[in-house]
């Protein structure tokens, strides 16, 4: 039963402490945070932390990682904004470059993993190591400020205080939904996650997957970089330093494996909206910041140790060791339904 499964599963646990927070913290500031300027604010400081959630939820479902997501997402929001702001581009010529320079990045990583066979780990730590001191080299020590411009305008737009760079990413992660339980690529890329070995027997091309998960990743983080400059006072060298924990803390905490062929794009959804609340609460009581980060990193840890156990006690099982990785051939490849037996998206 549908119902059934969702009420025992992770992200009704995510929903529950969501919801329950969410109270905890409006009875804690008296009502103060259901008003429109406090809602538009907690929602517009979401938006990013889904992006990027997002961008590492879809190499995780192929059992990479990309520790680039940061590094690449400031370097392109320092293009758009050097773009616009020194050579007058327009914002939807800004814009389409910052797409595809993400996408391609992106897909030079998938590239690079498959043609040297190291592991992506070390690739993306490189990747990000270059766009790094590429965006340093682009922005230099100043804050770039765009003004009032088409993109920034687009940043401040809301519809009933629901601000619109949030509702776009809800829209994001319902395409990414559908996109990997609907769509055969996306259905191909958990089965290679899921079983690298019966993927390949399957006639699935496991290189082409991890390329396009990698580009997929890109191309989400390159929209992140967008709402970044649409939102931000100003873009710097700073911009996306901080963004490689939220990028994991989401797809893990919302039940995604490491080892990849399981993941949940409705987890990391509630899974970013629960770190953000740990942010409010840090500022509403006045914590100490450092707490934030030790909270987050203690809960990606459990979460990690948790679903290690629990692959273990499934391995153990005769049921488990039967299934070998966790996902067996359903059906015919090619026609998109070979599909995990692990949960792929909620």
């Amino acid at each position: 039963m549908p119902l059934t499964r969702f009420t025992r599963s992770t992200e009704m646990t995510l929903l529950v402490v969501a919801v329950l927070g969410s109270a905890g913290l409006v009875a804690g500031s008296h009502g103060s945070l259901l008003h429109g300027d406090a809602i538009r604010g907690v929602l517009t400081y979401l938006t990013v932390p889904i992006l990027i959630g997002l961008a590492q939820l879809v190499v995780l479902a192929v059992g990479q990682m990309n520790l680039s997501v940061g590094a690449l997402g400031g370097f392109l929001a320092v293009v758009i904004a050097v773009l616009m702001a020194d050579h007058g581009v327009p914002a939807p010529i800004a814009i389409l470059l910052a797409l595809a320079a993400g996408t391609l990045i992106g897909a030079a990583n998938g590239l690079l993993v498959v043609a040297t066979r190291i592991n992506g780990f070390i690739v993306t730590l490189a990747t990000m190591t270059i766009l790094g001191g590429l965006q340093y080299r682009f922005a230099g020590t100043r804050t770039i400020d765009l003004g009032s411009s088409g993109l920034t305008r687009f940043g401040d737009m809301a519809v009933l205080s629901i601000p619109v760079i949030f509702l776009l990413a809800l829209v994001i992660a319902g395409l990414l939904a559908f996109f990997l339980r609907r769509v055969a690529t996306g259905r191909r890329m958990l089965a290679s996650g899921g079983n690298p070995l019966a993927a390949r027997l399957s006639g699935i091309s496991n290189d082409r997957s991890l390329i396009v998960a990698h580009a997929l990743s890109g191309l989400i983080t390159g929209i992140a970089a967008i709402v970044t400059v649409a939102s931000a006072p100003g873009v710097n060298k700073s911009i996306g330093g901080d963004w490689l924990l939220p990028s994991f803390a989401a797809p893990i905490i919302g039940g995604a494996a490491l080892a990849g062929g399981s993941v949940s794009v409705l987890g990391a959804v509630l899974a970013a909206f629960i770190v953000r609340l740990v942010d409010v609460a840090r500022a509403q009581y006045s914590l100490d910041p450092s707490w934030v980060n030790f909270t987050v990193g203690a809960i990606v840890l459990g979460t990690v140790i948790i679903g290690q156990v629990r692959q273990a006690r499934q391995a153990r099982t005769p049921s488990g060791r039967a299934g070998g990785h966790g996902a067996k051939d359903t059906g015919d490849a090619e026609s998109g339904k070979y599909a995990p037996t692990a949960r792929s998206t909620s």
